[in-house]
């Protein structure tokens, strides 16, 4: 576990390691924030918000997140900064302070992922599914192998940010360290997207 200083960025949206966001950036801190991850080659933090922000108070956030590495950036057909950002390592959050500009800024603990553990044979039909998902999706993971189907952290994390699941669930997913703890909740809801006999 390393801790280091990143800024945070809020959003409606749970990111996990290895996954991809795109993301119009329109706010100036966040303007300078991809500003200066760009010049430092330095990551931010993406967190779930667990409320909107109002003028009365900021919008809070989970502590645990994913840190983002910005991979491309465009400006789009509305004239604003497009991004995409590289999830990395998930990180839990110590503390927080705020600078002039309204940036977020956490001290934040970086969290080890266990060493590659296979897809035990009862998740194998996890695997499959993530197999199926990336004949249509794949072109968005441009790093994808094969052989990542049987890696059951990979797995689990791309199931759970590929399938509709709303933020409450993908959270918690994301916050579970053990990837075949993971694939077990997983399992337990894949019913729910199993069509009529």
């Amino acid at each position: 576990m390393i801790s280091t200083d990143i800024p945070i960025f809020p959003l409606h949206t749970v990111l996990f390691p290895d996954g991809y966001l795109k993301l119009r950036i329109f706010e100036q801190r966040y303007i300078d924030m991809v500003r200066e991850c760009s010049f430092k080659s330095c990551a931010f933090g993406v967190c779930l918000i667990g409320n909107s922000e109002s003028p009365s108070y900021s919008a809070n956030h989970m502590r645990v997140g994913t840190t983002a590495e910005i991979c491309d950036f465009s400006t789009l057909d509305d004239g604003l900064l497009g991004i995409t950002a590289h999830g990395r390592q998930k990180f839990i959050i110590q503390s927080t302070r705020m600078r002039d500009n309204g940036l977020l800024m956490a001290e934040v603990e970086t969290l080890d992922e266990p060493g590659l553990i296979d897809v035990p044979d009862e998740y194998s039909v996890l695997a499959m599914i993530a197999g199926r998902f990336m004949e249509h999706v794949g072109h968005i993971y441009p790093a994808f192998q094969p052989q990542q189907l049987q890696d059951a952290c990979w797995v689990g994390y791309r199931l759970a940010e590929l399938l509709p699941l709303d933020n409450d669930e993908k959270q918690v997913l994301l916050q579970i360290g053990d990837p075949l703890e993971r694939l077990q909740v997983l399992l337990e809801v894949m019913p729910r997207f199993q069509g009529p006999a």
